[in-house]
C-alpha cells in the first residue's frame, strides 16, 4: 500500500489525495478513510474532500460526513491533543472507526478517519504508517496548493500575517535531544512578531523577534530582521554578528525610526549550555523540575534599528536536562482583560508549568496557551502575542525518551 502511494503521489496534486489514498489503503483493509486537516488556530479539524466535492477539495462534506470537527470535545480531538490513535463508534460487529493523528514529524496536521477491524493490532499499525506518508504528502504538496491555505484558515489574513506565516518554520519541532514549540497570536492579523529556530550539528539557534507597530510595515521589518539574521548565521556569524547584520539591513532599507526588539540564543545540546543576546526585549524564563527557577536577564542592547550603536552582553546559562526555556513577546504577558487586568508574567509561566505537570504535550500546552490569553482578552488581541518554547532533553536521552519524541 504504501510503495503504491508514494509512486502514486508524484504525479498528483493535493486535491487528488483523499481519492487516491482511499484506493490505495482499501487494498490493506483500511475502508471509509477520511483526511481531516487542523486549522491555523487548531481549534477544528477540517475535511479534505476530493475533486468535485466542494469544488475542489476546500472541505465540503460528502455522504453524511461532518466537514468540521471541533478539537475540543470530539473523539477526534482527543486523537489530535494526545497524538494517539483513538477507537470510535462501532461500524457493525466486525468493524470500527479509528482516528489516527497525522504528524509530519511531531507537527500536528490532523487527524485520519479509517475503518478497520476491531481489534487487528496489525491494519491499526498500517493506518498509523499510512497517515505518516499523508503528512509527508501533504507537506510536499501543500507550498503549491492555494486549495490547503483556503482549507486551514477560517478568516481574511492580512498581507502583514501573510508574509509571516510564509516565513516562519514549523511550530512544533523534536529529536531525540530537544523540543520546539511555537504560538502566535492574532494568527490572521500579525503583525511584527515572528520566531525562528535552526539547527546545525550540536547547535540550535532561537530567535524571538518584535517590531514596532502592528501593520504591513512592521511586517517587513521582522521579515528583514529574520532574513538577515539567517544570512549571518549561514554565513558563520555569531549571536552578535547576527545583531550587526540585522541592524545594518533595518538602517539601510528604513531611516523612519521603526525598530525590532529581539532575543538571540544558540544552545549546545551536547552540553546544555546557552548563549543568548538581548535587543530590547523581555528576558526568557527557565522552568526546572516544575518550578520557575531563574530569569535569565542580561545587559541588552537598544533595539535593532535604532543605529545607537550600543552592544549587548553576551550572557551563558547551564541547563539542565529536562529545562523548559521560554522565550516571549510582551504580548504574551501584557494582553489585558475587559477590566484592565494584565494577564502578567506569572500567570504565563504557572500555565505552562500546570499543563507539563498534566502531561500534555509542548504543542498541545502552547494552544491551549493561546486560547486561556484570548479568553482573558475577550477573544481579540490588541498587540500580537508569540511564544517559543524549548525543552532540552539532555545530552544523551535514554532509548525510552528517544521512542516518545512522537509523542512530545
Amino acid at each position: 500500500m504504501l510503495s503504491r502511494l508514494v509512486a502514486a503521489s508524484h504525479l498528483i496534486a493535493l486535491e487528488q489525495l483523499p481519492v487516491v489514498v482511499a484506493e490505495h489503503a482499501a487494498r490493506a483493509g483500511l475502508d471509509d478513510v477520511l483526511i481531516y486537516l487542523v486549522d491555523l488556530q487548531q481549534n477544528v479539524l477540517k475535511l479534505l474532500a476530493g475533486p468535485g466535492e466542494d469544488g475542489a477539495g476546500l472541505g465540503g462534506g460528502r455522504g453524511g460526513e461532518d466537514a468540521e470537527i471541533r478539537v475540543d470535545g470530539t473523539l477526534a480531538g482527543r486523537a489530535f491533543q494526545s497524538v494517539q490513535t483513538m477507537a470510535g463508534q462501532p461500524v457493525d460487529d466486525r468493524a470500527r472507526h479509528h482516528w489516527v493523528p497525522i504528524l509530519d514529524g511531531t507537527e500536528r496536521l490532523g487527524v485520519l478517519r479509517v475503518t478497520a477491524a476491531r481489534d487487528d493490532e496489525a491494519v491499526l499499525r498500517d493506518a498509523e504508517d499510512l497517515a505518516g506518508l499523508i503528512a509527508l504528502i501533504v507537506v510536499s504538496k501543500g507550498p503549491a496548493s492555494d486549495s490547503l491555505s483556503r482549507l486551514v484558515r477560517r478568516q481574511d489574513m492580512t498581507v502583514s500575517a501573510e508574509m509571516q506565516w510564509r516565513l516562519m518554520p514549523p511550530l512544533t519541532f523534536a529529536t531525540d535531544r530537544v523540543v520546539i514549540g511555537a504560538a502566535l497570536e492574532p494568527a490572521y492579523r500579525l503583525g511584527g512578531d515572528t520566531f525562528d529556530y535552526a539547527l546545525a550539528g550540536d547547535r540550535v539557534f532561537l530567535g524571538v523577534f518584535d517590531a514596532m507597530g502592528h501593520d504591513t510595515a512592521a511586517g517587513l521589518s521582522s521579515n528583514l530582521a529574520v532574513a538577515a539574521c539567517r544570512n549571518s548565521r549561514v554565513g558563520g556569524g555569531d549571536l552578535v554578528a547576527a545583531g550587526r547584520a540585522i541592524e545594518e539591513v533595518l538602517l539601510e532599507q528604513d531611516r523612519s525610526g521603526r525598530f525590532v526588539t529581539a532575543v538571540l540564543a544558540d544552545l549546545d545540546l551536547g552540553t546544555g549550555t546557552l548563549t543568548w543576546v538581548s535587543y530590547g526585549h523581555p528576558p526568557p524564563v527557565v522552568i526546572r523540575g516544575g518550578r520557575w527557577v531563574t530569569t535569565l536577564d542580561c545587559s541588552p542592547a537598544t533595539p535593532l534599528g535604532t543605529g545607537l550603536g550600543v552592544e549587548p552582553e553576551l550572557c551563558r546559562e547551564q541547563l539542565e536536562p529536562g529545562d523548559r526555556l521560554l522565550l516571549y513577546t510582551d504580548g504574551i504577558v501584557e494582553a489585558r482583560d475587559p477590566d484592565k487586568r494584565e494577564f502578567g508574567l506569572a500567570r504565563f509561566v504557572d500555565f505552562i508549568i500546570r499543563r507539563n505537570a498534566d502531561g500534555l504535550p509542548v504543542p498541545e500546552t502552547l494552544r491551549r496557551l493561546i486560547n486561556s490569553i484570548l479568553d482573558h482578552h475577550a477573544g481579540r488581541l490588541d498587540d500580537d502575542a508569540t511564544v517559543l518554547v524549548l525543552e532540552w532533553r539532555g545530552p544523551a536521552p535514554p532509548a525510552s525518551a528517544v521512542e516518545g519524541v512522537a509523542r512530545t
